[in-house]
Parts: C-alpha cells; structure tokens; sequence
C-alpha cells in the first residue's frame, strides 16, 4: 500500500533536472503565437506587479524603485495589512524583485511583506497579504512562497479563483520538494518550476503537470541585501522570470485575460511547436 504513493509523486515534475527542451517537446494546435508578436517591445511599462514575500530593498542597484510597501502585522483581531517603511527581512522578496526588474524593466513594483527573518511566517499572514494585494487589483502578483498546511487549501483556493477572475495574475512557485503545497496547484494560476539550461532568458512549457511552466531558477544571479547579490538555486527564483513575462505581454497587449494570457506563454514556450489537427 504504501509504494503506489512514492511511485505517484516520482512522476510528477517539481523542476526539469537531467533533461533540456528536446526531452520535453510539445505539438500543440492552434494558431502560432511569435515571440515577437507576445514580448518584443514589451517592457512592463504601466503593467503593476507586488512581490508578496519577506519585502523588498528599496533603492537596491538590481531592483530600482518600489512604489509601494506594505507589511502583514499580527493584531488583535488577527493579522492585518499596514503600510511599512521596513526592507527586506531575509533577502528572498528583493531576490525576486530584481529578477522581475531585469525581464521587466518599466514595470512598477510593489511589496508585500509576509515573511520575516529566517524566513519565518504563518499561513495565516500569507492568506492575509496574498488576499489584501488581490483586492488591490494588482496586474501581477508574484508569490514565491507556498503553504503545506492542507487546512488553507480550499480559502486559497477560493482567493485564486478570485484573482483570476478579476484579471490579477498569480505567478506561484512550486514547492522545491515534491510534497503537496498550495496555492501553486490550483490551474487557476501560473505555476512555475526551475530548469538547469544555461539560457538566462529559456523558458518552457511542462508537459507532465502539475507544473506548468519551467524557468531559469539553477545557479542564477539574484539581488540580495545591502546592494549584494548572490548565486543561488531554486524554483522561488524561476517564478519571477515568468511574472516579469506576463509584465512584458500585459504591457503590449493589456486587454488580454489571465486565461489569453496563460495561452499565450504557452504557445511561444521554447519547446511548443505548432502543428496541424494534432498531427506529429
């Protein structure tokens, strides 16, 4: 009873590790959407994208400007949203913002902070700042974190649905392990997981969910505190390569729905071909 459990979760993909964009070639029907036509000229201009994590840097060489910063606070009557002059707590939210200025340079960004030192937080703060920024009517939201407590699993999943339907996309990274975790899981977001090729600027389609997408997220160059940066490895850092690419498409085509706008990366993913009545 217990190996059919280990030989499920074997087979679904958390990060692309021991393979490349040939190992995972996808025929896909439909008209062909260039890479052009979806990101050229696209530079986040006017596109607002929060960074819901442990803050941001303001002023960081890597990040820019951060039009806004907000912090999740333990009160009486439970957690609440409050504006925040405090920076990053651990290094992690200005790793992500730094990756979504480099793939979206124009794009506004704002901060949510739910995480504190060592990375330290509580479900309940993360339902709190990713339910605040939602209603705020964000663009993007990038959410580098998930929860593994199964009781915030449906509220999450309510709150993706939510956002989706408003149009404010949710850019979710997958646990790094593979271990059910939320909200990435939900279809109603953009899930990301990291790939090990060398191009900074590869990403890709995932054929065998749950993960949708892989991104440069092994070995990358993120901001870090002080005006540092660091290597580091991850899927929190392939996440945010992505959310700057919805910026770069909202920013030329802002009408598009978040369900346009899931199909359109998917049909100018690097390992996508299209072809004709599902033919080879």
């Amino acid at each position: 009873m217990n190996a059919s459990p280990r030989r499920t979760a074997a087979r679904l993909s958390w990060n692309l590790r021991g393979k490349g964009p040939d190992d995972v070639a996808v025929v896909a029907d439909g008209e062909p959407v260039a890479p052009a036509w979806a990101f050229d000229g696209g530079t986040g201009r006017g596109v607002r994208v929060c960074v819901v994590d442990s803050g941001v840097e303001h002023g960081h060489p890597l990040v820019g400007r951060v039009e806004g910063s907000w912090a999740v606070v333990t009160a009486e009557a439970g957690p609440e949203v409050r504006v925040s002059a405090d920076a990053d707590a651990c290094g992690h939210g200005t790793a992500c913002a730094g990756i979504i200025r480099r793939v979206a340079p124009e794009c506004e960004l704002y901060s949510v902070r739910v995480l504190g030192e060592r990375f330290t937080g509580t479900g309940d703060m993360l339902m709190a700042g990713l339910r605040w920024a939602v209603r705020q009517g964000f663009d993007v939201i990038n959410l580098s974190l998930s929860t593994t407590r199964a009781r915030f699993a449906a509220e999450l999943h309510a709150l993706a649905d939510e956002a989706y339907f408003r149009r404010t996309v949710i850019v979710a990274s997958a646990h790094n392990m593979p271990v059910e975790s939320f909200p990435w899981r939900f279809a109603s977001v953009i899930s990301v997981g990291s790939h090990q090729e060398d191009d900074p600027d590869l990403y890709l389609y995932n054929p065998a969910p749950p993960v949708e997408f892989f991104a440069p997220g092994q070995n990358v160059t993120a901001a870090w505190l002080g005006g540092t940066t660091i290597r580091t490895t991850g899927n929190s850092f392939a996440t945010p390569f992505i959310a700057g690419q919805c910026a770069r498409v909202l920013s030329k085509h802002p009408r598009l729905t978040t369900f346009q706008l899931k199909n359109t990366l998917y049909l100018s993913a690097a390992n996508v071909r299209i072809g004709t009545g599902g033919a080879p």
